[in-house]
């Protein structure tokens, strides 16, 4: 929970209210506010993720992902996990949708998940200090980046 924006668990029926009131009215846009997909490993589900808080004016999204806790405390998994992730939603957002920004927020205290985004190629642009209680503290959120044509010289 310290890693979500959210401060409580749902409960299965708030997940469906959720879906039902907020995500299902998405599909009927032809430009949402955010994509959101499941991530399935042999037809289970692992995770979610996608873009959010989308701007198609500007041609930026933010990027969320979520897996669940046993593969997130496995660092060789979650590694692969979110690597494997972010090469998908940078294909998207660069290739399918023509954006021109991907970017993400990441609490200072996640110093793994940090590194994972720096070596995909995400750099640090700005800090957000003492932007989110947690773990009984001020934590300064971290936002990186990576534009268009940086991804194209990859």
């Amino acid at each position: 929970m310290d890693v979500l924006r959210q401060k409580e668990e749902l409960s299965s029926y708030n997940q469906i209210q959720y879906f039902n009131q907020t995500i299902k009215p998405l599909f009927e846009e032809d430009h949402p506010g955010q994509l959101l997909f499941s991530f399935l490993k042999n037809s289970k589900l692992i995770g979610y993720g996608g873009l959010v808080n989308i701007s198609w004016p500007d041609k930026r999204a933010e990027m969320s992902f979520l897996v669940n806790n046993e593969r997130a405390t496995n660092n060789a998994q979650y590694r692969d996990d979110l690597c494997n992730f972010i090469g998908l939603v940078k294909d998207l957002c660069f290739t399918e949708m023509k954006f021109n920004r991907l970017f993400t927020e990441t609490y200072e205290f996640r110093e793994f998940h940090i590194s994972i985004l720096e070596s995909t190629g995400l750099k640090e642009e700005g800090r957000l200090r003492q932007n989110i209680f947690e773990i009984d503290k001020y934590c300064d959120s971290i936002l990186h980046s990576i534009l268009k044509n940086e991804q194209d010289k990859k």
